[in-house]
């Protein structure tokens, strides 16, 4: 066991058998009274975050979770199978694990999954990616790159909007946290 003075940014913490990031922390001593932490924790599964506050010198249980680079190399139904990058160790990640990450892997790409005792418990992508157009509607005699938007596959088989005179076949880079389109990819 660990007391508060251990807690740092980005420290997981288990708390009533769950995960804990701690997103901020602060050390307060007020004049009166005695001194405590104030921090903010986000949940590592779920993203929830709360405010939680603790006393000085209490002792918190602080988790060890690995962060590994990994390469994703195909769905098998329903997981995905990821090679670990410094011992080629397969790893088997629930679909539910994955969540929307999925709409944003291609094969052979390298992604950061956390650990927590061989559990995954969340992947990192990278900010964006470079996807193709698979399927769009042709745009029509007069579009500008100004005007609105229409709606493409890209080659995973997630649908994102576009501006109108992109065509099947363009490379785009797209968003992994919100899906929007970023640019054209040259």
């Amino acid at each position: 066991m660990a007391s508060t003075a251990d807690i740092k940014n980005g420290v997981v913490l288990s708390i009533e058998g769950q995960l804990w990031s701690v997103v901020e922390f602060q050390h307060v001593k007020p004049g009166k009274g005695g001194a405590f932490v104030r921090t903010k924790l986000k949940n590592v599964l779920t993203g929830k975050v709360v405010d939680k506050t603790f006393n000085a010198g209490a002792k918190v249980d602080i988790q060890n979770v690995d962060r590994r680079d990994f390469t994703y190399l195909y769905n098998d139904g329903d997981s995905f199978v990821f090679m670990d990058m410094t011992d080629y160790d397969q790893l088997n990640v629930p679909a539910a694990t994955v969540g929307d990450a999925a709409n944003f892997m291609l094969e052979n790409q390298q992604v950061t999954i956390a650990l927590h005792d061989g559990t995954p418990l969340y992947l990192d992508l990278p900010a964006s990616v470079v996807l193709e157009i698979t399927y769009t509607e042709p745009g029509l005699q007069g579009d500008r790159s100004s005007a609105g938007t229409k709606a493409a596959t890209v080659e995973t088989g997630y649908e994102i909007q576009v501006p109108l005179f992109l065509e099947t076949g363009t490379k785009v880079k797209v968003d992994t946290r919100t899906g929007d389109y970023l640019g054209r990819e040259k």
